[in-house]
């Protein structure tokens, strides 16, 4: 038996925003922001264009791509840090509007960044525990509601989005077939409450009665961003007997491209391989894997048999990897 990745979707919002019209109070540039994070343009949700109808854009893309019906997924399970509501769950939002079955388990999951790797892991114990036989698994964001649009360090670094994979089990010979198994070899999770200071929003419904603005310590979260992906990384490579050369292709989270080439030269891998959408995209939190998995898949260079790795890290500091074979 094999959890595998049965198709991918994406959505994304009407309006991209690139760097020349973000407002002239943030006193930036164009080349000041592709300089020292790679991002050209960002999207931005609109008033009517929430985490929700993001998620369920995604998840209809990702059904569409694998021939399947609402009818047919057992559950759903959502990424995200900025819900529609404070509850209920946006999962049960996607699950009403689909039309996945009522029973059916829909729930949120909140680990920033990490979160679509989360999400992945708990997914993949529920499959392997025979709860479910197939998922949807979404990493769904509007960052930019929690921006301060006043503070350049960080205002220009996020945009809003949505990713949604289908993930199911499968038996027998199609999932033994090729050079090897495929479908998710290996996860890891990690967090750190420690080095909370370092990003978070200085707001929430308990402290403050409010969302608040998203805090970046900048210096800090790139060190620990490049030092915590690629240890995640290795230990799953290492722990499977791989080197970073077998590897076909590295899904990161898509924070900035200088993390991006940081970790790829701290671990030993190729940099054409890695993965970035960051300069469309800018930094989707949840999304941002599953907006990067959609673009490489689309691009027509997945392979079935590709060994391929996902990692992330977001506040917590929550951070971790995934290991599969497409």
């Amino acid at each position: 038996m094999s959890v595998v990745i049965r198709a991918v979707g994406s959505a994304l919002p009407a309006r991209a925003v690139p760097n020349d019209d973000l407002p002239a109070s943030l006193e930036t540039s164009d080349e000041w922001i592709k300089s020292r994070t790679g991002i050209a343009q960002r999207y931005i949700a609109a008033n009517d264009e929430t985490t929700s109808t993001l998620a369920i854009n995604a998840a209809r893309s990702a059904l569409d791509n694998a021939g399947l019906n609402p009818e047919d997924i057992d559950g759903v399970i959502v990424a995200t840090t900025t819900p529609d509501l404070t509850f209920p769950a946006v999962a049960t939002m996607v699950q009403h509007e689909l039309g996945v079955p009522r029973g059916t388990l829909a729930f949120d999951l909140q680990a920033v960044c990490a979160g679509f790797i989360y999400a992945l892991g708990v997914a993949d114990g529920l499959l392997q525990a025979r709860r479910m036989r197939r998922a949807l698994v979404i990493g769904a964001e509007t960052m930019t509601r929690l921006l301060n649009w006043e503070d350049r360090t960080t205002c220009v670094l996020f945009g809003d989005g949505a990713g949604a994979v289908v993930l199911e089990i499968e038996e027998g010979l199609d999932a033994l077939s090729g050079p090897a198994p495929r479908g998710i070899i290996d996860l890891q999770m990690n967090a750190d409450g420690s080095l909370i200071d370092i990003l978070h929003t200085k707001g929430g419904p308990s402290r403050t009665q409010d969302v608040g603005h998203l805090h970046m310590a900048g210096k800090e979260v790139f060190r620990h961003a490049v030092e915590k992906m690629s240890s995640a990384v290795l230990t799953l490579l290492d722990a499977h007997g791989f080197t970073p050369e077998d590897v076909k292709w590295y899904v990161p989270h898509q924070a900035n491209q200088r993390i991006l080439a940081a970790v790829a030269a701290r671990i030993g891998a190729p940099p054409e391989r890695f993965i970035s959408t960051v300069a469309a995209h800018a930094n989707t939190s949840a999304a941002s894997i599953p907006l990067a998995l959609h673009e490489l898949e689309r691009s027509g260079g997945l392979r079935r048999g590709d060994l391929m790795v996902m990692a992330g890290l977001g506040g917590g500091l929550a951070w971790g990897a995934t290991l599969l074979r497409w």
